[in-house]
C-alpha cells in the first residue's frame, strides 16, 4: 500500500458511508410553486428546458439560474422511509454533514434555501441534455451563448425583476465562465463553487501529463445520459499538447466584468482548485470575492457559513440591498492543521496574500534546507516505480499558504521523456498527516503537481517567479546526458506546520494512489512515467529547491 495511503479503517468507514451517507434530505420549504419542463426557445429554435421554483404569493423577483448536464430532475425520491438522497452521495465521500431539500438537483441551489428569501430559481438542462432538444458540445461557445439566452429568457419572465445572477457548484461553475464573459445585459452577479477553467492545465494535462481516471469516466457518463457532438475521451486521446481543440474550449475570464463570488477549494487538487484561483486573478471584475476551504465539496457548499455569505452577496447585487457587502474582504482564508482541524479563519485583501515572503528551501540528498547548498550532488531513481524524498524539520511555527514552486535540474537516462509526480505531505513523527482531497477523499497531501519533462518550456510573459506557466503546446524530448532546468508548479494550499513537525517533498515517476474507491483517490488516475532513469542534480550550479509562501 503507498505511504500515507488509506487503510483498513478507512476503507471500514467509505463502506459504512455507502450504504448511510451523512445527508438529510428534508421536506420542501412551504409556499414554493414549482414549474416542471418550462420551455426556454432559443434564436436558433432550440427549446431548452428548466424546472422553476419561485414563491406563490405572486410578485416579481431576481432569479438564481444554474444550467448543467446531470439532469435536473434527478431529484432524491420519497420514500416510506422518507427521502433518499442521490445515489452519488453513497459513492462520494462526505466529511460533513449535508443537509438540503428534496428539490434540490445534483450541485445546484437548494430552493427551499432560496425562494422563501424571495428569490426564483431557475434549473436548467443544457443543450442535449435530460428534456432539453439538441446535441450539446461540453464546455463550448455555444453552450456559453445558449446560457447568456437562458439569462434573457428568465429576466424577460412576467415573474422577474429583471435581474438574474448564476449559482452552482463543478459544471454548474464551468458553465458560468462562458456566459458571463458573453456580458448578457441582465447577468448581475455570478456565484462559481469551484470550477476549472481551463480544461487542459486544470483536468486533462496537468503540466503535460494525461489524466486516465475522470476524463474516461466523465466522458462516459456524459454520452449515456445526453446527446454529444464530440465525447471528451477521444478528444482527449487524440490533443495530447494544448493546440487549437483545447484553445476553443478556455473561456476568456478578462471580459467579465460583473460581480462575482468565487469558491477557490485547496480540497480540489486536480479538477477544479487551480482554475478557481486563476479566474479570481484574472477576471475584470471590481467586485470579486474569494471564499477558500479545505472541507468537502458539497457539505461546505450547503453549509450554513457559505450559504450565509451567498445570500447576503445576492441580496446586495441583484436585490440592491446595502447589507455591507461591498466592503467585505475579497479573501476569505481558511488555514487548516489537518483534515478535520481548522487552525484559523481570517480575512485577507488579495491573493497570493500581501506580505507573503517567498522562500526557497534547497534540495540536498535526502533533505530540504533553509541556506543554499554550496557543494554539488545528485539523486536518481526508476521510472515509473521508483521515487526521492526530501525532508525539513520545521524549528518553528509556521503558516504556509498560497502556491508552492518546485526547480528542479533533470537528466535522462535510457529515455527521452518523463513524467514527474510531486507532492508535499506533513507528517508528525513519521505519520503522514491527512488532507481532504478531490472526489471526497480523505487522505491527502498539502499540495501536489505534475509535469511531463518533454513539456518543461515556460512561457515568462504568461506566469511569474512564483508561479510557472507551461505552453505545452509542442513536445521537446530531452536528449540523453543533457541536464534541463524543470519548474513545476504546485497547487494552492494553506496549511499551518508546529514546530518539530516535517515538510516532505516526495517526487516519483507514478500517480500516489492507487485507482480504488477505498483506498484511493477514485476515479483518479494519470499516465505513469516512461521507463527510464531519472537523475536529479542538486547544490552547486545546479540550485534545485522548493519555493514556499511563507504567511501568518
Amino acid at each position: 500500500m503507498d505511504e500515507g495511503g488509506p487503510g483498513l479503517g478507512y476503507a471500514g468507514a467509505r463502506l459504512f458511508r455507502v450504504a448511510f451517507p451523512k445527508v438529510k434530505v428534508t421536506a420542501p420549504a412551504a409556499g414554493i410553486r414549482f414549474e416542471r419542463d418550462v420551455p426556454v426557445a432559443l434564436s436558433d429554435g432550440t427549446r431548452l428546458r428548466a424546472n422553476v421554483f419561485r414563491p406563490d404569493t405572486g410578485g416579481r423577483f431576481p432569479a438564481i439560474l444554474s444550467a448543467h448536464p446531470y439532469g435536473k430532475d434527478a431529484l432524491p425520491r420519497r420514500t416510506s422511509l422518507g427521502y433518499l438522497p442521490l445515489a452519488r452521495y453513497r459513492f462520494l465521500r462526505q466529511p460533513e454533514p449535508v443537509s438540503l431539500s428534496a428539490y434540490t438537483s445534483w450541485e445546484a441551489p437548494d430552493p427551499s434555501s432560496w425562494v422563501p428569501r424571495g428569490y426564483a430559481v431557475v434549473n436548467l438542462d443544457l443543450r442535449g441534455f435530460g428534456t432539453s432538444e439538441g446535441t450539446g458540445t461540453l464546455l463550448s461557445e455555444q453552450e456559453g451563448r445558449d446560457v447568456a439566452e437562458a439569462i434573457e429568457w428568465a429576466a424577460a419572465q412576467p415573474w422577474s425583476t429583471g435581474k438574474v445572477g448564476l449559482n452552482g457548484v463543478s459544471y454548474l461553475a464551468i458553465s458560468q465562465w462562458r456566459a458571463a464573459a458573453l456580458r448578457p445585459p441582465h447577468l448581475a452577479a455570478i456565484c462559481p463553487w469551484e470550477g476549472f477553467s481551463d480544461v487542459y492545465r486544470d483536468l486533462a494535462y496537468p503540466g503535460g501529463v494525461r489524466e486516465d481516471g475522470f476524463m474516461p469516466f466523465w466522458s462516459q457518463m456524459t454520452e449515456r445520459s445526453g446527446r454529444v457532438q464530440e465525447a471528451l475521451r477521444p478528444g482527449q486521446l487524440a490533443h495530447p499538447s494544448f493546440d487549437d481543440f483545447w484553445a476553443e474550449l478556455v473561456p476568456n475570464l478578462e471580459r467579465i466584468v460583473v460581480p462575482a463570488l468565487i469558491c477557490g477549494s485547496f480540497s480540489d487538487q486536480g479538477l477544479h482548485t487551480r482554475g478557481a484561483f486563476e479566474a479570481f486573478r484574472r477576471i475584470g471584475s471590481r467586485h470579486r470575492y474569494l471564499f477558500t476551504h479545505r472541507g468537502g465539496k458539497w457539505s461546505t457548499y450547503y453549509s450554513r457559513e457559505a450559504l450565509s455569505l451567498q445570500q447576503r452577496f445576492f441580496d446586495c447585487f441583484l436585490k440592491g440591498e446595502e447589507n455591507g457587502m461591498r466592503e467585505v474582504a475579497p479573501v476569505r482564508l481558511e488555514v487548516r492543521s489537518r483534515g478535520n482541524a481548522v487552525h484559523a479563519v481570517r480575512d485577507e485583501r488579495a491573493w497570493p496574500l500581501p506580505g507573503t515572503r517567498w522562500t526557497p528551501l534547497h534540495l540536498a540528498p535526502g533533505e530540504l534546507r533553509e541556506r543554499p547548498v554550496e557543494s554539488s550532488a545528485s539523486v536518481q531513481f526508476v521510472a515509473p516505480a521508483g521515487g526521492v524524498q526530501f525532508a525539513w524539520r520545521l524549528p518553528e511555527d509556521l503558516e504556509l499558504a498560497g502556491p508552492m514552486k518546485l526547480k528542479l535540474h533533470v537528466e535522462l537516462g535510457g529515455a527521452t521523456d518523463a513524467h514527474l509526480f510531486v507532492a508535499v505531505r506533513k507528517l508528525e513523527g513519521t505519520r503522514h498527516v491527512p488532507f481532504e482531497g478531490a472526489y471526497g477523499f480523505g487522505r491527502d497531501v498539502v499540495t501536489k503537481g505534475w509535469m511531463r519533462v518533454a513539456h518543461r518550456r515556460l512561457d515568462g510573459s504568461r506566469g511569474d517567479p512564483t508561479r510557472p506557466f507551461h505552453p505545452c503546446d509542442v513536445a521537446e524530448p530531452l536528449p540523453a546526458g543533457q541536464i534541463a532546468a524543470v519548474e513545476i508548479e504546485l497547487l494552492p494550499s494553506s496549511t499551518f506546520f508546529r514546530r518539530g513537525d516535517t515538510l516532505r517533498l516526495d517526487v516519483q515517476g507514478h500517480w500516489f494512489w492507487r485507482r480504488s474507491a477505498l483506498f484511493g483517490m477514485f476515479p483518479s488516475s494519470y499516465a505513469p512515467s516512461p521507463p527510464g532513469t531519472v537523475v536529479l542534480h542538486l547544490g552547486g550550479r545546479y540550485d534545485s529547491h522548493l519555493l514556499v509562501p511563507r504567511t501568518g
